[in-house]
C-alpha cells in the first residue's frame, strides 16, 4: 500500500482519521494487512479522548485486529497466514488495529482458527476472549453444568453476550442480569434461561446472603460483584473481568472465610500465549456461530467516533465489528 487510513490519537482529545504509510509503522517482525477490528469499551474511551488509554502519543487506536500476514521475518508466521491480535497493549503501549496495515512483534499474534472467519474472529475479539477465559477459570475451579445456576452480569454487553452464549451451549443454566428491558428477547435467544434486573444485584444487601449461584461471570464490579459474592454457594467461584459499575468492591471477608467462595481475576490483555491459544480453540468449538452472528453488527471505520460515543453511553448491544476498509 502506498498509503492507508488509520484512526490516531495525537493528543489528549478525540482521535483523528489520518493517512499513513509503511514508514509510519512501528518496529516489529510481522506486517499484517488488517481487514477487521472491533469496538470495545476501552476503544470508546480512547477514540473519544474521555479516558487516558494511550501511554504515549501519537497512538493508533483499536485493541483488536484480524488480518493476513503481508510480510514476516519470523519463522512462526508466513506470508498469507491468517492471524488475530487482542490485548498485549495495543492502543496503549503499541499502535493498534484501527488501521488497514500494522507491524507488530510476532509474540502478539495468534493464528486464527480455521473454523472462524476474520469477521467472526473480531465479533469475538477481546470481549469474547475475555468471556472464554472466564469460562476456563470457572472450569478450572471445578464448575460443571449440574452445579446450579450461573449468573452473568452486564449480560447484554459484549463480554456478557458471549459469556451467555458459551455457557448455555455448554449446558449451564444461565441467569442474565441487565438493566435494559429491550434486550430480554435477545438474551433469551442467546440461551439465557432466566433474566433479572440489574438493580437486584446493584442494591446492597446482607454481607452473606442466601446461597443462589453456582458460579458467576461479572463484568460490572462494585456493588454488583459484592452482591454476587454474597449470594454464591459454598466452595464456588466468581470470575471478575470488568468494572462498568466502578472499580471499588464494597464487600466483607464473610463469603470467603465462611463459605469458601473464590474470586477469580481474569485478564485478557497480558494473558500468556498458551492460555490464549487454548481459549481461541475453545471459542471455535463452544461458541455457536449462528448466535455469534446474531449478536454482531458490522460498521465502517468512518463511523468510529459515533460508535465510541454509543458504547460509552451503553447504547450498543452485543458485538460491533469494525470494517477498517470502509
Amino acid at each position: 500500500m502506498s498509503s492507508f487510513t488509520a484512526v490516531v490519537l495525537k493528543e489528549q482529545g478525540p482521535a483523528e482519521t489520518v493517512e499513513l504509510t509503511d514508514a509510519d509503522l512501528p518496529d516489529g517482525d510481522v506486517t499484517v494487512d488488517i481487514a477487521y477490528s472491533s469496538l470495545n469499551y476501552k476503544d470508546g474511551l480512547a477514540v473519544s479522548g474521555k479516558g487516558k488509554i494511550a501511554r504515549s502519543l501519537p497512538m493508533t487506536c483499536g485493541i483488536d485486529f484480524a488480518g493476513t500476514v503481508a510480510a514476516s521475518d519470523n519463522p512462526d508466521f508466513a506470508v498469507g497466514d491468517e492471524v488475530v491480535a487482542t490485548g498485549w497493549g495495543l492502543s496503549e503501549t503499541r499502535p493498534g488495529g484501527y488501521t488497514q496495515r500494522q507491524r507488530v512483534d510476532a509474540s502478539v499474534l495468534t493464528k486464527r482458527p480455521a473454523a472462524l472467519s476474520a469477521q467472526q474472529a473480531m465479533a469475538i475479539g477481546t470481549a469474547g476472549l475475555t468471556s472464554m477465559l472466564c469460562g476456563l477459570a470457572l472450569e478450572d475451579h471445578g464448575l460443571t453444568p449440574d452445579a446450579g445456576d450461573v449468573v452473568v452480569t452486564g449480560a447484554a454487553g459484549g463480554v456478557g453476550s458471549v459469556a451467555v452464549a458459551i455457557l448455555a451451549k455448554l449446558g449451564y443454566s444461565v441467569t442474565a442480569s441487565t438493566g435494559r428491558a429491550e434486550t430480554h428477547d435477545y438474551l433469551s435467544s442467546l440461551g439465557a434461561s432466566a433474566i433479572i434486573d440489574r438493580e437486584e444485584l446493584a442494591t446492597a444487601g446482607r454481607p452473606l446472603d442466601k446461597e443462589r449461584w453456582a458460579g458467576g461471570v461479572d463484568t460490572v464490579g462494585s456493588q454488583t460483584l459484592a452482591t454476587v459474592l454474597a449470594q454464591t454457594k459454598y466452595g464456588r467461584a466468581v470470575a471478575a473481568c470488568g468494572l462498568a459499575g466502578g472499580n471499588d468492591l464494597p464487600t466483607t471477608v464473610l463469603p470467603f472465610i465462611l463459605r469458601g467462595v473464590s474470586l477469580l481475576g481474569v485478564d485478557s490483555v497480558m494473558c500468556p500465549a498458551p492460555r490464549r491459544a487454548q481459549a481461541w480453540e475453545r471459542l471455535a468449538t463452544d461458541l455457536p456461530t449462528e448466535k455469534l452472528d446474531a449478536m454482531t453488527s458490522t460498521e465502517p471505520l468512518s463511523k468510529i467516533h459515533e460508535l465510541a460515543d454509543a458504547i460509552l453511553a451503553g447504547a450498543t448491544r452485543g458485538r460491533v465489528v469494525i470494517d477498517v476498509t470502509a
